[in-house]
C-alpha cells in the first residue's frame, strides 16, 4: 500500500530518473565485482607496464591493487621485476628528477616533495637532486624569472616583484636563489 502511494507521486520523468539511477548502481556494482588475475597474468601486464616507462614502486603496487592481486603475491611480483630489472627505484628518481626539471621547468624543491609523495627512499631522492647540474639549474631559474618579470610589465614595482618571486617559489626553486636572481634582474 504504501508502495503504491509512492508512485502515484511520481512522474513520468522522476520515474525515468529512477530507472537511470538503476542503472547506473548496476553499473557501479559490476565495477566492484573486479576480475582477479593470477600472478602470471599480472606479472605480463607489469612486464608492459614497467617497460614503457620508469615507475615507482608505488605506482606498481598501485597497478597491482588495480588488477586486483593479492598481497601476498604482490610482494612475489615486486621482487620478480626487480630482479629482472624492470624495477628500479635509483633509475626511476634519476629519470623523474631529470625529466621534471627539463621538461616542466621544476626547482629541486618541489622534485623533493613529489619523490617523497612517491615514497622513494631519502637516499635515491639526494642522489637525484645531486645529479641536476647547478650551473644548468642557476640559468634556467634566470631565464624563467627573467620571463615572468617580463611578461609582468604593466604591473607595479612591488606587485610585479612579488608575483615574479611567488611563480618561482610555486615552481619549487629556493627563495635565497631566487632573491638574488631577482635582485639581479632588477639592477639591468
Amino acid at each position: 500500500m504504501v508502495a503504491g502511494n509512492c508512485l502515484k507521486k511520481f512522474s513520468p520523468l522522476s520515474f525515468g530518473l529512477l530507472q537511470v539511477h538503476t542503472f547506473n548502481r548496476n553499473v557501479e556494482i559490476k565495477k566492484m565485482q573486479k576480475k582477479f588475475l593470477g600472478k602470471e597474468q599480472a606479472l605480463q601486464k607489469l612486464r608492459h607496464y614497467c617497460g614503457y616507462q620508469e615507475r615507482s614502486h608505488q605506482d606498481v603496487i598501485q597497478k597491482l591493487w588495480d588488477l586486483g592481486v593479492q598481497k601476498k603475491e604482490q610482494d612475489e611480483i615486486v621482487a620478480t621485476l626487480i630482479e629482472n630489472g624492470y624495477l628500479n627505484e635509483e633509475r626511476f628518481a634519476l629519470q623523474f628528477a631529470g625529466g621534471k626539471f627539463r621538461i616542466n621547468n621544476w626547482g629541486k624543491k618541489k622534485i623533493l616533495h613529489a619523490l617523497k609523495e612517491k615514497q622513494v627512499s631519502i637516499y635515491n631522492i639526494n642522489k637525484a637532486l645531486k645529479n641536476i647540474d647547478e650551473e644548468h639549474y642557476q640559468k634556467k631559474l634566470k631565464k624563467l624569472l627573467q620571463k615572468k618579470y617580463q611578461s609582468l610589465k604593466s604591473e607595479q614595482y612591488l606587485v610585479r616583484k612579488k608575483k615574479a618571486l611567488d611563480y618561482m617559489l610555486q615552481k619549487g626553486y629556493e627563495l635565497s636563489l631566487v632573491s638574488q636572481a631577482l635582485l639581479q634582474i632588477e639592477k639591468q
